[in-house]
């Protein structure tokens, strides 16, 4: 089976196709009218999303963007980055963070920054394998009772 990357810009008709996939990562997607229009929100924030492709069906779907500050310079942000379950444990995640990457050093970025849930230490596991580093706490504060999308 023949696996390809394809970014998917918001009105891509496999973006709607890809929640049932993302809801595996963000569980409170509830409804596709909302995630499309999230899509389209943060696309014009330069959030981008990039999706493995196996016989036309989404199995992977990588989301970032690129961004600056004063600690890193120029950096690639990793919002999402989720694999179907059943294709967990093949390579594909270490694939799709590979293809964003390559990406961030194409666009001459100097850091590949992401966050992952202090409860998910299969998470945890896998960034250290692929050469990430813990470099700090992620702290948040709900400043309103509205869940995104």
């Amino acid at each position: 089976m023949a696996l390809t990357f394809q970014p998917l810009p918001p009105d891509h008709p496999l973006c709607q196709a890809s929640l049932p996939l993302m809801q595996v990562l963000r569980p409170h997607l509830a409804d596709a009218e909302r995630y499309q229009a999230q899509l389209q929100r943060q696309a014009a924030q330069g959030y981008r999303l990039l999706a493995a492709l196996e016989e036309g069906e989404v199995v992977g779907l990588a989301g970032y963007r690129e961004l600056e500050n004063l600690l890193y310079g120029r950096f690639l942000y990793v919002d999402d980055l989720v694999v179907a379950p059943a294709r967990q444990r093949d390579g594909l995640g270490a694939r799709l963070l590979a293809a964003v990457r390559s990406e961030a050093l194409e666009r001459g970025c100097s850091h590949l920054i992401l966050d992952t849930g202090l409860h998910m230490p299969l998470a945890q596991r896998f960034y250290f394998r692929q050469g990430l580093l813990a470099r700090g706490l992620h702290f948040a504060e709900r400043l309103s009772g509205e869940v995104p999308a």
